[in-house]
């Protein structure tokens, strides 16, 4: 992409302009890409002042966008467009749109043509309002990460009365008219995670420190209670320590961690409970204190969470395909559209237990 340009000395936005991009799409196409009117992309294109950085940044997105899916663009039939919204940090979002991706030559009998908003704890309020802005332009179907917060919910309530199908992924919004979930079965993997630290751990192990969010995200609370639910059965005894860091910072995190060791000398294992992220920060604060940790089960095979398998930090990862995911999401939208046969239902992942012994051939090829 071109270098900004200085504003329009004529232009009363005083926004900065951007030097126009060679591309060999429509501007229709680049509109309906973007969300925005015709009028709005030809103005970008062809800087003529009047429009915000944000809108401007907005039509290079796209354009951006349409390069990546330029198969799907030369493609004929029926399109749908798809929403790609998702709170999570930004390594955990990478991997969604890399996944999705993937899968948009493979999806048959339709094209899709995916467009992404990702952001790192965004205020509810700011989800709705992309939510509603998503509600207003029109979309074929909505594939939502997002916290279940009432106003969430209220904003799937508006895309269903505009016909917008939503479908959630790996955390769940059970009481909004989500027409489908797909993701990992976070009640099983927490149960899972019982279950290994158990056997690792043995009758005196000691306790498990576990690590999660703000507890905003229901994914979380059922991977918790699966974990705790396990944990009363097969080990009574077992003492359980929760620590929830709201911030999502490495260095926040990391002292939460080294206070939480300081305070029980009696924890001995970790289970974290995060999408993506904060287990290099768990390590070193045990290296801080100077205490080992004996066992250590974390969610997603991230280039940290693989490093850290690799170099013995953390005994197992639990994993889900990502990518197998975000195709049963666009199974999901046809089915709703009457473009595939079957009623449109929830899919749950397996879940994947991986040593540094049995990494996925396709997460190695991707590091």
């Amino acid at each position: 992409m071109s270098a900004p340009l200085p504003g329009n000395p004529g232009d009363p936005s005083g926004t900065r302009q951007t030097a126009r991009v060679a591309h060999p799409y429509p501007i229709r196409v680049i509109a309906r890409q973007a969300g925005l009117s015709e009028a709005t992309v030809d103005r970008v294109l062809n800087r003529r002042g009047g429009v915000r950085q944000s809108t401007v940044d907005e039509v290079h997105r796209a354009i951006a966008d349409l390069h990546r899916q330029r198969s799907q663009v030369r493609l004929t039939g029926r399109t749908f467009f798809l929403d790609l919204v998702v709170d999570a940090p930004e390594r955990f979002s990478a991997a969604v749109r890399a996944a999705l991706e993937s899968q948009l030559p493979l999806v048959r009998p339709a094209t899709f043509r995916a467009r992404f908003h990702l952001a790192d704890a965004p205020p509810v309020p700011d989800l709705v309002a992309t939510l509603d802005g998503i509600a207003r332009r029109g979309s074929q179907g909505v594939v939502l990460k997002a916290p279940d917060s009432p106003l969430v919910v209220a904003a799937v309530e508006r895309l269903a009365e505009a016909g917008i199908p939503v479908v959630t992924l790996v955390t769940d919004l059970p009481t909004s008219r989500r027409v489908a979930y797909v993701g990992l079965d976070n009640r099983a993997a927490g149960a899972t995670a019982a279950y290994l630290l158990d056997q690792w751990l043995g009758e005196d192990g000691g306790a498990v420190l576990v690590t999660r969010g703000t507890g905003s995200f229901r994914g979380e609370d059922d991977r918790e209670m699966g974990f705790r639910a396990t944990v009363r059965t097969a080990r009574p005894g077992r003492r359980q320590v929760d620590l929830v860091d709201a911030t999502g910072e490495d260095d926040v995190l990391r002292g939460l961690v080294r206070d939480a060791l300081e305070a029980d000398p009696g924890i001995a294992a970790v289970y974290s409970m995060y999408a993506a992220g904060g287990n290099d920060a768990t390590v070193a604060a045990f290296a801080d204190a100077g205490r080992t940790c004996r066992a250590f089960v974390a969610h997603d095979l991230d280039a940290e969470n693989l490093a850290l398998l690799r170099a013995g930090r953390l005994s197992a990862v639990l994993h889900h395909d990502l990518a197998l995911d975000l195709r049963r999401a666009c199974h999901v939208v046809m089915q709703v559209h009457g473009a595939l046969p079957g009623t449109p239902r929830s899919w749950h992942s397996g879940v994947q237990v991986v040593t540094p012994y049995n990494v996925p051939v396709e997460v190695l090829r991707g590091s």
